[in-house]
């Protein structure tokens, strides 16, 4: 049998656009490259699992790098490189290029936040000889996958002193974890006829935090006391310091290679510290680039990117007017000037669930990193909307660096939708697409990615700061 293309063979690769595997397009020394690159993500996934430990693990490995705070008065040459720390949980990691920023910035955009379960200002209480913490819950979440499940408490309290006091409880082997209790599927006959999206109710995210009371014949809520006597004797904190307090509850589950090919990772907060960390190590690696290079990794995104450390503030256009002034430049003129992927997730194909897909439209596991033309809801609903010769530009960066790359939609029209960070960046009239790294259950306790695809999104990266 002939091995010889017929006509239509040959037309097709020249006329026809296809998804390709990453078997396809990745050598073996590529996928080992891989393998390798996602055992550092893999570190920084179990290290950082709130937006301030990202900052705190960012800011270790940038200085380890030869990156120093950012000096709004210093003047900076070629290849220095910077970092601003924006109130511990948002940061901007730079690399000042030779042609500084008179042609605009290149920068990528990603979130270090992730949905989750937040404390109330008083959280603390006592029922039936059993301690609970109430909590909010952070961004969109399915509320049932949160219980009979362990979770760590972390975060910081400020004492009435101002002193400040880091908590991280429930990571480590040996220490205590936390959980939402639920109905015995014997005596949930009325729980089970709730609809699923009110399974579990968001006043019912209480967490199980002691049943032991403090030793005394007579008083009330002594168990609470108990807790209470417990956190004072360890951190130096009384109930009132809990106001003035973030403290979160995330999953205590292990970073994990998933699959017999370990080509997949398990982990909470996916979504979207995946494409943060290709973002930072991509500012890293870059040596003196032609123009000055951003990495923003910013909080807030899963509520909506307000607040001043979210993107919605003014904390990265005031970071890029200070480098414009220092040249004698307009701000806004380097804005316009810029460019920017917004490094974020797209949902992958799950053949579970394939009706919210249009499968012609959609990304897959294992195809490389995803460029998303437009999120939003429905009609284009909150999405900027990439033009046309921007995602032209983009896609010329990657096939001349032979990144694997794929187009996606988030979800078929009428399903629903969602948005990045990458509005409030065209905002500011910078050209900006998204581009990141497919999720299967996003927004779970328990994400899952494939290795490939986040390499290909760290190349992307790298490739963007370079061009």
């Amino acid at each position: 049998m002939s091995n010889e293309k017929s006509a239509a063979d040959l037309l097709k690769e020249e006329l026809c656009f296809e998804k390709k595997h990453f078997s396809v397009q990745m050598s073996d020394e590529e996928l080992k490259n891989a393998d390798d690159f996602c055992e550092g993500y893999k570190d920084f996934l179990a290290t950082a699992k709130t937006e301030r430990e990202c900052v705190d693990y960012m800011i270790e490995k940038a200085e380890a790098k030869g990156f120093l705070p950012f000096d709004s008065k210093k003047a900076y040459k070629a290849g220095d490189k910077v970092y601003y720390n924006n109130r511990g949980k948002s940061i901007i990691l730079a690399v000042m290029g030779k042609k500084g920023v008179s042609e605009g910035a290149k920068i990528v955009a990603a979130h270090i936040d992730s949905p989750r379960l937040d404390l109330k200002p008083t959280p603390l209480y006592e029922n039936s000889d059993l301690a609970y913490f109430k909590t909010h819950y952070y961004g969109g979440i399915k509320k049932y996958q949160w219980v009979a499940m362990p979770l760590s408490l972390h975060g910081v309290m400020i004492k009435k002193d101002g002193t400040s006091v880091k908590i991280n409880i429930g990571e480590k082997k040996g220490e205590p974890k936390f959980v939402i209790t639920d109905l015995l599927p014997h005596l949930d006959k009325e729980q089970s006829k709730r609809p699923l999206l009110e399974g579990i109710k968001g006043e019912e995210l209480n967490i199980l935090i002691g049943s032991r009371p403090f030793k005394s014949d007579s008083g009330s809520e002594l168990v609470k006391l108990n807790v209470l006597k417990i956190l004072n004797e360890k951190y130096g904190v009384t109930e009132k310091d809990f106001i003035s307090a973030e403290l979160e509850l995330v999953p205590a589950l292990e970073v994990s290679d998933i699959g017999f090919d370990r080509s997949l990772i398990g982990a909470y907060g996916h979504d979207d510290r995946v494409c943060a960390y290709p973002a930072a190590i991509a500012a890293f690696n870059v040596e003196e680039p032609e123009h000055t290079l951003i990495s923003v990794l910013a909080d807030k995104e899963e509520i909506g990117s307000d607040g001043n450390t979210g993107l919605n503030s003014a904390f990265m256009k005031y970071f890029i007017y200070d480098l414009a002034k220092m040249e004698g430049l307009e701000g806004r003129d380097v804005l316009s000037m810029s460019e920017c992927l917004s490094a974020d997730v797209n949902a992958g194909f799950d053949p579970t669930f394939p009706s919210v897909h249009d499968k012609y439209n959609c990304c897959t596991l294992n195809h490389g990193c995803v460029i998303t033309k437009y999120t939003g809801a429905r009609g284009k609903s909150g999405t900027s909307d990439a033009s046309a010769e921007f995602m032209g530009k983009i896609r010329r960066i990657l096939d001349s660096a032979n990144v694997s790359w794929q187009i996606g939609e988030l979800g078929a029209v009428d399903e629903g939708g969602g948005g990045t960070v990458a509005k409030y960046v065209a905002n500011l009239n910078v050209d900006v697409v998204d581009l990141g790294v497919p999720v299967l259950s996003m927004h779970a306790p328990y994400e899952i990615v494939s290795k490939a695809d986040v390499y290909s999104t760290y190349r992307a990266c790298y490739e963007f700061f370079k061009s």
